[in-house]
């Protein structure tokens, strides 16, 4: 083990624990965004999943932040210096809703730490553990990937094509994510990464061919899919990216239910997966 990596295992272990309202204006405000008029959003109803992610935000002062947008490193997750950071995959159960309108708990935990070389450079990917509870009861198990990498060679714009029907059985939507779209997730995530919103900074600095939409965004616009076309129960649910998508083409959502659950892609312009996913039904 080298020395940053001993560095970095320090880490493993760390915890931290919010507490915060589930309070109406996020829920709100996403349902505006997501043009869902028919979820009952009020005090007292439950939350729709996924929709934790509006809460728990970390509040970093304007002066604590990196040139990219993100907190600066240290504090809870480790001090990597690589620049490119994402929010690569997640796994979820869903045990009981939260409630809007009631106080919560996050209980977090650095699980694991482990870097790589890839194609594009020395990778380190972060494992975090977290844990939602309301009125003393688990309401949420999360487990997320956040992936740091070094700087690596422009990334080329996707070339559309035809894309092919999807299956009979299906159910499908077509995005258009434009630069409203991004800016709303931003704000209602408190995500300041100027990929999203910073078009030249993106081009020149990060080198992608356009604003990059939020890997979380396409998450949650799989699992509205699912939530609108099924009434049973959400029960799990896991992704994982494994492409940008850009606000430069629209991109397809894609739903196939099986007995368990339904599985879930989000389809380039250019037909590539960009993200997959499943959701377990109950």
């Amino acid at each position: 083990m080298t020395d940053t990596a001993e560095n970095y295992a320090r880490w493993i272990g760390g915890t931290e624990s919010v507490e915060e309202d589930i309070s109406l204006a996020p829920a709100l405000a996403a349902a505006a965004t997501f043009d869902d008029t028919t979820t009952p959003i009020a005090t007292g109803e439950v939350l729709p999943p996924l929709w934790h992610w509006f809460y728990f935000l970390p509040r970093m002062p304007q002066s604590r932040l990196d040139t990219d947008g993100h907190p600066q490193r240290g504090g809870f997750m480790p001090p990597i210096p690589y620049p490119r950071r994402m929010f690569a995959g997640s796994r979820l159960r869903f045990h009981c809703p939260l409630i809007i309108g009631q106080p919560a708990r996050r209980e977090g935990v650095i699980r694991n730490i482990v870097q790589k070389s890839g194609r594009s450079g020395s990778l380190a990917f972060v494992t975090v553990g977290y844990m939602f509870s309301q009125a003393g009861a688990v309401c949420i198990e999360e487990e997320q990937d956040i992936v740091y990498r070094e700087p690596g060679p422009p990334v080329p714009a996707p070339q559309p094509v035809e894309l092919p029907p999807v299956p009979a059985e299906a159910w499908s939507r077509i995005v258009t994510p434009d630069t409203r779209l991004l800016f709303r997730f931003s704000a209602l995530t408190f995500n300041a990464h100027r990929i999203h919103y910073d078009r030249p900074y993106a081009l020149n600095e990060e080198g992608y061919p356009g604003l990059v939409v939020h890997g979380p965004l396409t998450a949650m616009l799989l699992l509205e899919l699912v939530r609108h076309k099924t009434n049973r129960p959400i029960v799990g649910f896991s992704f994982r990216g494994q492409a940008p998508l850009f606000d430069l083409a629209p991109f397809r959502l894609v739903a196939t239910p099986t007995d368990e659950g339904v599985e879930l892609e989000a389809q380039g312009p250019d037909g590539k997966v960009a993200l997959s996913a499943t959701a377990v039904l109950g």
